[in-house]
């Protein structure tokens, strides 16, 4: 298993706690990102959002691709994912950018490519945002021209959104034959174009049942397409992380205290505008990315043993959230990352 967690560019990631002791500023993302890399990190999801869906659209978050470059230049090993949302850029000046950031990083930098579901940031900052299987397919468009620009020395693309002509792109991204491109959708057309288009599927938080199914059947929609399996599969998800119950329950109780807060704002938007395969509830919504469907809460035992079970269940990748974001990255290196290469070995030992 592979532990990724996402930096904490919007102040946290509980709707219901105004101040998580975590500020959106990149002092604060530099912090954690080269404390990450010392403690055993592979990781960071930088997610794309101009307006803060999870503190209120008038609270302060980072810029993804500005802060990434940043942090490219003062890591050493540590992956940079950072998400891009094909309504808001233009694709030939986004594969110049990203091969720029990626020789910045030594070939560090990844993609999470997002076709976007909150129609009010897209009014305020003129983004495109239209009908669902219509975003996947400038999606598509995208995703075609990024990899032909990375992969040729010339280039040419006439499509429905984007037309380019004769387009050089040097220097070429360290990673050849292009910047892994992750990418999660639940929708038929999304998984469509996943499989078709993309190197690797990430997904919301779900339980150990979902999880599997999901990746069974990615797995499946793959093997129809002529491009190599898919090279990884991550899930979000929220810890919660104590060494008792009583802790535990606590903790559980003070972060999914469900109140009218400005961080629900995009909670309408989120449910209607994408096509889920969970239904999604206020509880699940009190932490981004249905980080507690996974249910990594609980003793560092119990934690290990659940991170197991997803790691049998086909996920390789966890891409993690917690608050206060140091303090609790540190526990969860400390206490739960030894435990699951313990019950790892075990587990070997019994099946020779």
């Amino acid at each position: 298993m592979k532990y990724g967690f996402w930096l904490p560019i919007f102040g946290g990631w509980l709707r219901n706690v105004e101040d998580e002791g975590m500020p959106p500023t990149f002092e604060y993302a530099k912090e954690v990102i080269q404390a990450a890399e010392k403690w055993g990190y592979d990781t960071t999801l930088i997610a794309e959002l101009y307006l803060n869906d999870i503190k209120g659209v008038e609270a302060d978050s980072l810029e993804a691709w500005t802060t990434a470059a940043a942090l490219a230049s003062v890591t050493e090993k540590i992956e940079i994912m950072t998400a891009v949302r094909p309504g808001f850029h233009n694709p030939a000046v986004t594969a110049k950018m990203a091969a720029n950031i990626d020789r910045i990083s030594n070939g560090r930098f990844t993609l999470n490519v997002v076709s976007a579901w909150w129609a009010e940031e897209a009014k305020q900052y003129g983004g495109i945002f239209t009908e669902h299987d219509e975003r996947y397919d400038r999606t598509e468009e995208f995703i075609n021209v990024l990899k032909g620009l990375w992969e040729n020395d010339s280039f040419s693309y006439d499509g429905q959104f984007y037309q380019i002509q004769d387009t050089k792109l040097f220097p070429k991204p360290v990673q050849r034959p292009n910047p892994v491109l992750y990418a999660g959708g639940e929708s038929p057309r999304g998984k469509q174009m996943i499989s078709n288009h993309c190197d690797a599927y990430v997904m919301h938080g779900g339980t150990v049942e979902e999880i599997r199914e999901k990746i069974a059947g990615m797995k499946e929609l793959r093997a129809n397409t002529e491009n190599q399996p898919f090279s990884s599969f991550g899930m979000a998800a929220y810890v919660v992380c104590r060494d008792t119950n009583a802790e535990v329950e606590q903790e559980l109780n003070r972060i999914t205290d469900v109140k009218n807060a400005a961080g629900y704002v995009g909670f309408n938007d989120f449910t209607s505008k994408s096509q889920l395969e969970q239904k999604v509830s206020l509880y699940d919504y009190s932490v981004s990315n249905r980080g507690l469907r996974p249910n990594l809460i609980g003793t560092p035992e119990e934690i290990a043993d659940k991170i197991i079970e997803f790691e049998e269940a086909g996920l390789d990748l966890l891409l993690l959230q917690f608050s206060p974001q140091l303090e609790e990255m540190k526990r969860f290196s400390d206490k739960v990352m030894p435990l699951v290469e313990k019950r790892r070995a075990e587990k070997a030992k019994v099946t020779q």
